[in-house]
């Protein structure tokens, strides 16, 4: 494991190589830029905040992308997840809203983390009972998600009047509150950070946790020793939905506090790069998480005060996540 670490340390540090080579060859100051990026990203409590709470989706849906990928299942499926997760969790709170804070988040993040389940169940479904691949159910029903929550915001749950689609305002009661003031960040990064040690808790410290690794390592092992396949599938994909659907309440709640179209675009398959980044380790997603929650939030400083394009951030990340994979190849 030491090694493995060490092989996507230098990962990370050869995206950033190659990342300071770009920004040389467009004129531009490599150490200036990254300067702008830490400052945008940390410079300030507020600039730590918002990195926080970037980092918050990319947190619980990457670990349950881990845990999926440790049991040698493929789940694609974390950005239709995130945004049923946010549909349910809107739902909620408009459908049934109540006076009390206590109940109201904590209903609106329940049917989050159900609708999320439910969404992943789906696709488990599709795969155990058509035999079709998960990689290919799971990638197919991230657009018909969208499509659900862009129908939604067309009909009974789409704010009349507005200029785009969105929900109405979520009762205030609803709200996520940001219980640090001068971070301005919700407790979301809180949240995610117990969810990921209680699944590095459930992979290393239970049955269950050794039968997925045993199915990841061999399914054939796995069924020569008499474990259910269906069933640690079902088991994964339920807890990965369920924490990529609360990821996307988290987001409505605490963030937008209205359910807005397209609100969850790329937190799935970014949470894919965060979960390889992480080695697959519930709790090395947590590091891998706010490195790719920092470059985020620090983009756009950089942009504003280098002059070097904020897009230059999904370059880095794009190459973090090819070195990452060629080090988690030669393991």
């Amino acid at each position: 494991m030491n090694t493995l670490a060490f092989r996507l340390f230098l990962a990370v540090l050869l995206a950033v190589l190659c990342a300071a080579a770009l920004i040389a060859l467009s004129g531009h100051n490599p150490l200036e830029a990254f300067a702008a990026i830490a400052s945008g990203a940390a410079g300030s409590p507020h600039a730590l905040g918002v990195s926080l709470n970037k980092t918050t989706p990319y947190l619980l849906a990457g670990s349950g992308v881990a845990l999926c990928f440790r049991a040698g299942i493929i789940n694609i499926g974390a950005e239709g997840q995130i945004a049923i997760g946010g549909l349910g969790a809107a739902t909620a709170a408009l459908v049934w809203p109540v006076e009390s804070p206590v109940v109201a988040i904590g209903v609106a993040l329940l049917a989050a983390a159900l609708a999320g389940a439910a969404w992943a169940g789906l696709a488990a479904a599709i795969h155990l009972g058509r035999h079709v691949h998960e990689v290919l159910v799971t990638l197919l029903l991230n657009f018909i998600a969208m499509l659900l929550v862009q129908q939604a915001l067309a009909g009974a749950l789409g704010a009349p009047g507005a200029g785009f689609l969105q929900s109405p305002l979520l009762p205030r009661a609803a709200w996520l509150a940001h219980p640090f003031a001068e971070l301005g960040a919700h407790p979301g990064i809180l949240v995610g950070v117990a969810a990921s040690g209680g699944l590095s808790l459930l992979l290393w410290r239970s049955r269950f946790g050794f039968a997925l690794r045993v199915a990841g390592a061999s399914r054939q092992a796995a069924a020569y020793a008499g474990l259910s396949l269906p069933a640690l599938t079902w088991g994964a994909m339920l807890l990965a939905g369920a924490l990529a659907g609360l990821a996307g309440g988290i987001e409505v709640l605490g963030i937008h506090r209205r359910l807005i179209e397209g609100f969850s675009l790329g937190f799935g398959f970014k949470a894919v790069a965060v979960a390889l980044l992480g080695a697959l380790e519930p709790l090395a997603v947590v590091p891998a998480a706010l490195f790719v929650g920092m470059l985020e939030a620090g983009s756009l400083s950089m942009q504003r005060q280098v002059g070097v394009p904020s897009s230059l951030v999904a370059v880095i990340e794009g190459l973090t996540m090819l070195f990452a994979l060629a080090a988690m190849a030669r393991r």
